[in-house]
C-alpha cells in the first residue's frame, strides 16, 4: 500500500512539474494540437498581369529630353534668383522678376 502511494505521488509530481497547468497535462495525454498557422499550407495567388498603361510608359530618349528641360529650367531659376538678390530695390523680388519677364516680351 505504501509503495502504491509513493508511485502515485511521484507520478503526480512528475506530471505537474513537467507542465505549466493541468490543462497542458490534459492536452498532452489526449494528444490534441494547438491551433496555429500551417507552415505547409500554400495559398494560391493571382497571376501576374501587365499594368493598364504599360504601352504609355516613356522611352529612354523621352527621359533624356525631360532631364535636359529640367536642367534648363533649373538654370533659369538660378539666374533669376541671382539677379533678384543683386537688384533689391524697394520692390519685392517676385515683382521685379515679373516685371523683367514682361519687359523681355
Amino acid at each position: 500500500m505504501f509503495k502504491k502511494t509513493i508511485y502515485i505521488v511521484t507520478l503526480i509530481f512528475l506530471l505537474t512539474s513537467c507542465s505549466n497547468t493541468w490543462d497542458s497535462v490534459k492536452r498532452g495525454l489526449t494528444g490534441t494540437k494547438e491551433k496555429s498557422t500551417d507552415e505547409f499550407l500554400v495559398q494560391k495567388k493571382d497571376p501576374l498581369i501587365l499594368p493598364p498603361d504599360f504601352d504609355n510608359l516613356p522611352t529612354p530618349s523621352e527621359r533624356k529630353i525631360a532631364r535636359e528641360e529640367l536642367t534648363q529650367f533649373e538654370k533659369t531659376l538660378k539666374t533669376l534668383s541671382s539677379t533678384e538678390n543683386v537688384s533689391s530695390s524697394g520692390e519685392s523680388s517676385t515683382e521685379s522678376s515679373i516685371l523683367k519677364q514682361i519687359r523681355k516680351q
